[in-house]
């Protein structure tokens, strides 16, 4: 098979083309489009333990752990123990963490309309629909 016809191959250009732009977009605020990700879940769900936030993104407990640590070091988030079990930790957000939705909410929705703004909105809704089938 053509490498130009692997659906591995297009899936990943296509990711790496949106991810460089988001990536330059979140820079300003010192934030990846991965930590993003973070942050996104704990401004839709509020506090959440690192396995909880792992199984939304896809991302196993090392890798969280270490996006965790970075977004921690910017005081975006602080993890604390769990009421009743200490063992556990809940991921929280600072203040500084929560005041970024707002900005960064724009700059996600502005990425997302520049890159699919060569598509009509039938297409994106296929596109969309076809990407959640994967």
């Amino acid at each position: 098979m053509e490498m130009a016809e692997c659906i591995n191959f297009l899936l990943t250009q296509a990711q790496q083309k949106v991810f460089k732009c988001l990536k330059s977009e979140l820079e300003p605020f010192n934030v990846t489009p991965v930590q993003y990700g973070v942050l996104q879940c704990l401004w839709d769900e509020g506090g959440q333990t690192p396995k909880q936030i792992g199984n939304v993104l896809g991302l196993d407990s090392s890798t969280i752990t270490g996006i965790l640590d970075r977004l921690e070091n910017k005081a975006l988030i602080i993890r604390n123990s769990c009421i009743g079990d200490r063992r556990a930790i809940k991921v929280e957000l600072t203040e500084k963490g929560s005041e970024l939705r707002e900005p960064i909410g724009k700059i996600v929705e502005d990425v997302n309309i520049e890159v699919l703004k060569q598509f009509s909105s039938e297409e994106i809704a296929e596109l969309k629909k076809i990407l959640k089938r994967i």
